[in-house]
């Protein structure tokens, strides 16, 4: 399933949203080196996320690197001034190839202006940035002892996804599958897109990060709601208009 947009029209423009995917775009197409280069490589160990360094609070040393194991060690770090605390926020503006930063900017432009007209511009930014954190934390509790740098802002983007699941489960996301188009209410589609995750296991895929992110933005959102609702409730109430005699 692939969504191609939902049928929930915001009234409020979704300035954060598209702020962070212009973020996103020139991070990956002006500050990353090509996907694919050793240099990007490079740049990923020097700037990412690692959980290793993040368990252990310090940056890795080459031989740690190599021999895929995380451990505190007196060898000198490849990299001794990296912020390893600063690289979790670094990691969320950070893909590892186009196609990964199409996904995750689709997903972020369908849900995220109406996950932001409800919680107001600045808390919006506040929410995905923490959902973020929360989505690598509970990557690096499940992988405390992983040498692989972790990119994507799929971690904030699935709060985004799990605030929208408590917000809006009735309104439909129109869905390409099978070859056709099917609008599909939110609590389904979003529903097998969190146990879809539990499928994908595997080095590649941070699935933890995803099911974190998704977790913590609906548990984030949930105490909200009353009051998230009725803000909605008063933006989209219809305006009045007069007629002159």
């Amino acid at each position: 399933m692939f969504p191609i947009r939902d049928l929930n029209p915001a009234r409020v423009a979704p300035v954060i949203t598209v702020a962070l995917i212009a973020a996103n775009l020139i991070v990956f197409f002006f500050w990353q080196p090509p996907a694919g280069d050793r240099e990007e490589q490079v740049f990923a160990y020097e700037n990412a996320a690692i959980a290793c360094e993040l368990t252990t609070g310090t940056p890795l040393s080459l031989d740690e690197i190599n021999s895929d194991s995380c451990r505190e060690t007196a060898e000198v770090a490849l990299f001794p001034d990296k912020n390893v605390w600063l690289s979790g926020f670094v990691s969320m503006f950070l893909h590892a190839g186009l196609f990964h930063l199409l996904g995750n900017m689709w997903f972020l432009w369908i849900f995220g202006n109406n996950v932001e007209e409800a919680f107001g511009r600045l808390p919006f930014l506040a929410f995905y940035l923490a959902t973020g954190v929360i989505a690598t934390a509970a990557f690096v509790l499940g992988n405390p002892d992983s040498t692989i740098p972790l990119v994507g802002a799929s971690g904030a983007i699935a709060g985004v996804l799990g605030s929208y699941l408590v917000l809006y489960p009735t309104h439909r996301v129109l869905t390409w599958f099978l070859f056709i188009f099917v609008p599909i209410p939110a609590l389904f589609f979003l529903g097998i897109w969190l146990l879809s995750q539990f499928g994908i296991q595997g080095e590649m895929v941070a699935w933890e990060a995803h099911v974190g992110g998704f977790v913590a933005g609906a548990l984030i959102t949930l105490p909200l709601r009353p009051t998230l609702l009725r803000r909605l409730a008063e933006i989209h109430r219809p305006r009045q208009t007069f007629t002159r005699l």
